[in-house]
């Protein structure tokens, strides 16, 4: 062998060692693209043997393995290599259910003729489905980011379960519902044994499918789950449960009563998933999706996506379940506490009002009384502790106790607040109150003010207008500093006064001196009963809803 021919063998040695001990797939292909060899590596991918690859294409071989011909027959025509991706499943074992493959294709020639293609290729199944795992975790990040900012605004349960089933609908399912456990219904009978009764507290549905699902119950309904069906199964385990592309028998058992089936299935309900909202632990509702008609089945990306929004919907429900829980206690004390006002003397009409704010996460410790004392007199009060919740109603009661005691000893506006900061702050209370007196005395046609820290009273005149009454403000009661001043006044017949807490004109965005003017331009006719009254002062300049508790007391001197 001459020396030429004995650098081709050496060329050739060293190339077949190239292409039998690399990783990537290697396969020559004629003109129709039948196989005309592959080496080591690509029979390993596809866990054929590589003598059984030739003569066959691709698709005879390996029918769930997806690639472009078309792309392949351009290279044969133009000679100008392209690459393409390859996806599915081939013979071999693979951690992937799904394998990709990237490969580049090249026309093989010689003397001008076409032989037809080499392909060269490497297995991308690990990092595409890293990639995809990313793209996962993103989606998820991006759903729960938008739940933070759509589900759970308010405080209020039934609110923030609507909230979550519209956001589920109609990206995750096609129905959504949420329900949480409840005490038994009102007029219902208790359940059978191992029955659940839970409580529907949200609904949404895609349009076509809403009118059916109401008649499964809307929101605010009671509905009782057959022992062993889906919900009581979650709410027990903790863990979702999938009934994906469920038989009639399947969905008989999973669904609330075996008698809805019939319903689901002219829906065209065919998947559902139930996912527990877990508070500490504990399974305090569900919420259930459904898919219908074309919509796939719930794959496990789509559990992993409802669960992350569960947990943090979970969050939010515990919060409102506990504020509400909270809130009602501590409004019950209150009212307790805040018993009905004394009677005025005969000659003195009032009204009052309570209201109790719509947005605070607990009550305030707001008062008001009426307190009739000797000569025809009547001292109103007006009074505000500091802070909210049950330990701000029960200074409010200790304040007005102390108030009432001292109005029955005889001492002026003046000598009450005095005793009452000197008690207060004795008595050690860890929370200082406003307050404002007003001794309305119809014998000598005068009422007396004395004012602890509060906001000026306002006297609505017959002849128009309101007038903010100049009583200096003291320092509040519990800070032992003194100093009260008393303001006396002269009754205008048919007058009518008016007290009330920060409640009534305080605004976020407004400065106080702009709320005391809104209030001095009231002009109402003073002639109407007082709860006539009362209700339009309401109606002009309380908020809606109000930020914070309001009492307002309203008192006018009969007239003969």
């Amino acid at each position: 062998m001459d020396a030429l021919g004995s650098d081709a063998a050496r060329e050739y040695r060293m190339l077949r060692q190239i292409v039998d001990g690399t990783n990537a797939g290697v396969a020559v292909l004629d003109p129709r693209l039948r196989y005309l060899y592959v080496n080591p590596s690509m029979a390993r991918w596809t866990g054929i043997p590589a003598e059984d690859h030739i003569g066959r294409t691709l698709a005879e071989l390996l029918p769930r393995v997806q690639r472009s011909e078309d792309v392949l027959r351009r290279v044969l025509h133009d000679g100008q290599p392209r690459e393409q991706i390859l996806s599915g499943s081939t013979l071999a074992s693979s951690a992937f259910e799904n394998r990709s493959w990237r490969s580049t294709y090249h026309r093989w020639e010689e003397d001008g003729r076409v032989l037809g293609l080499i392909g060269v290729g490497l297995e991308i199944s690990a990092p595409r489905h890293y990639l995809r795992t990313l793209e996962s975790a993103h989606r998820r990040l991006t759903l729960v980011d938008a739940a933070v900012a759509r589900i759970g605004s308010t405080l209020d349960l039934d609110t923030t379960c609507a909230e979550l089933a519209e956001f589920m609908v109609p990206g995750l399912a096609d129905v959504a519902t949420v329900e949480v456990s409840a005490e038994d219904a009102p007029g219902r009978a208790r359940p059978p044994k191992g029955v659940l009764r839970l409580r529907r507290a949200g609904m949404a549905a895609v349009p076509e499918l809403l009118d059916g699902v109401r008649d499964f119950g809307g929101p605010g309904a009671y509905i009782d789950y057959q022992a062993g069906s889906a919900i009581p199964r979650c709410m027990e385990t903790g863990w979702p449960i999938s009934d994906n592309l469920a038989s009639d028998e399947e969905l008989r058992a999973a669904a609330p009563q075996p008698e809805r089936v019939a319903a689901y299935r002219a829906l065209g309900i065919h998947s559902a998933l139930v996912v527990p909202l877990l508070a500490s632990g504990q399974a305090i509702g569900t919420v259930s999706l459904a898919r219908a008609g074309d919509s796939p089945a719930f794959a496990p990306e789509d559990i992993r996506v409802a669960q992350a929004l569960a947990e943090r919907a979970a969050l939010s429900l515990a919060k409102a379940r506990r504020y509400t829980r909270e809130h009602t206690m501590a409004l019950e004390l209150q009212r307790a506490l805040l018993s009905e006002p004394t009677l005025p003397h005969s000659d003195l009409e009032v009204a009052s009002r309570y209201l109790p704010s719509g947005t605070g996460a607990l009550v305030g410790g707001d008062w008001y009384d009426t307190i009739a004392l000797p000569g025809g007199r009547t001292l109103l009060v007006m009074g505000d502790v500091m802070g909210h919740g049950v330990e701000a109603a029960v200074a409010m009661s200790h304040c007005r106790s102390i108030l009432r005691g001292l109005a029955g000893t005889g001492v002026d506006p003046v000598g009450i607040l005095h005793q009452a900061d000197h008690m207060i702050m004795t008595f050690g209370f860890d929370r200082v109150a406003t307050c404002l007196l007003a001794l309305v005395d119809p014998a000598d046609g005068t009422c007396t003010y004395a004012n602890a820290g509060h906001l000026p009273p306002a006297l609505i005149r017959p002849t128009g207008g309101t007038l903010l009454l100049p009583v200096r403000p003291g320092p509040p009661l519990g800070t032992g500093f003194g100093g009260y001043e008393a303001l006396a006044r002269p009754l205008l017949r048919g007058s009518v006064i008016l007290l009330y807490t920060d409640g009534l004109l305080e605004r976020r965005d407004e400065d106080i001196d702009t709320s005391l003017r809104r209030l001095a331009a009231l002009d109402l006719p003073t002639d109407a009963p007082l709860e006539a009254v009362l209700d339009t002062v309401l109606a002009l300049l309380a908020p809606a809803p109000a930020e914070d508790d309001i009492a307002v007391l309203i008192a006018r001197v009969r007239t003969a």
